[in-house]
């Protein structure tokens, strides 16, 4: 195993710890989504301001150096990579991201102490089960996001039989009412998800789904709010109700385009509603849609200029 991941991109065998390294957005590919295909990465999102993450962060170098190659671990600052915090619905750090097979699987926010982290590791590596429940996870999501919803949802059903409780594929098949426009089913499955999972990297994209569904109107009132900002284009306010609409219609790239162009005229307006209705549109589109990745390069560049 350790010969496998010393052969990984960005391994440093020679090095105190091969295992541990500073990433960004630009290497996330290489850094964390290609190495979890093989061992799982722990993603430890930091900030120089932020006390805790200087005592959680070498906490965490010394458990990957004592797991001996079957974890690793990738520190990200944050303000050098505000696009990728903002994906991941982070709000403070610290903040801890594992990705199993190219995805996130867990997550905790705050300092944890030095036990806490080694159960949350060997949860993490635990047990063929797990495994396979994340394969047919994963399978659900590919069929789901491939527009298959009814065979997505047999898998989902199929996994809540092994485990009834389990938050990814509970949110799982709330996504697929949504799909189905049945909102009442969603919300019954969102009620069964405690709220200490609801920052789940599998389960926040359903309940970003859920909010942005609950925005949705009528297809008159779709017109009204179109209206509205036509006539007034410098409007923040009519701007954001059509964007919220246009959202709630599921038509993401027409609601994006709206939301930076309100970013450029005013980006703090209303606490920065408009970037926030971005970060709920790009948690429902998940990391690596195209146009979730476009998106992140707009923002990046209107927020920067």
């Amino acid at each position: 195993m350790d010969a496998v991941i010393q052969s990984l991109p960005g391994a440093n065998p020679g090095g105190p710890n091969p295992y541990v390294k500073d990433g960004s957005i630009k290497t996330f590919m290489q850094d964390v989504v290609q190495p979890s295909m093989q061992t799982p990465v722990l993603v430890d999102f930091w900030a120089t301001w932020c006390g805790p993450c200087k005592q959680l962060t070498p906490v965490l170098e010394k458990l990957t150096a004592a797991y001996k190659g079957k974890i690793r671990l990738v520190k990200i600052d944050i303000d050098q990579n505000k696009a990728l915090a903002a994906q991941l619905g982070i709000q403070s750090v610290p903040a801890v991201f594992a990705f199993v097979g190219g995805q996130p699987v867990d997550a905790f926010m705050g300092a944890l102490p030095e036990a806490e982290l080694k159960q949350f590791i060997d949860r993490l590596l635990k047990g063929e089960q797990k495994a396979d429940l994340q394969a047919a996870l994963q399978q659900a999501k590919t069929e789901l996001q491939a527009g298959n919803v009814a065979g997505a949802a047999m898998l989902y059903q199929e996994i809540l039989t092994l485990d009834p409780q389990l938050p990814a594929a509970l949110a799982g098949l709330g996504m697929c009412y949504l799909q189905s426009n049945d909102r009442a089913r969603a919300e019954t499955m969102a009620a069964q998800i405690s709220e200490n999972h609801r920052l789940h990297p599998e389960v926040a994209p359903f309940f970003a789904a859920l909010e942005l569904a609950a925005q949705a109107p009528d297809s008159e009132g779709l017109r009204a709010a179109e209206s509205r900002m036509a006539q007034a284009p410098n409007d923040q306010a009519a701007r954001l109700d059509y964007a919220k609409a246009l959202s709630g219609a599921k038509r993401f790239e027409e609601a994006i385009e709206v939301l930076l162009h309100s970013i450029k005229l005013d980006r703090r307006y209303d606490d920065e509603a408009a970037r926030k209705q971005i970060v709920k549109i790009l948690e429902v589109l998940g990391f690596d849609h195209p146009l979730a990745a476009s998106t992140r390069r707009k923002l990046s560049s209107v927020l920067f200029s």
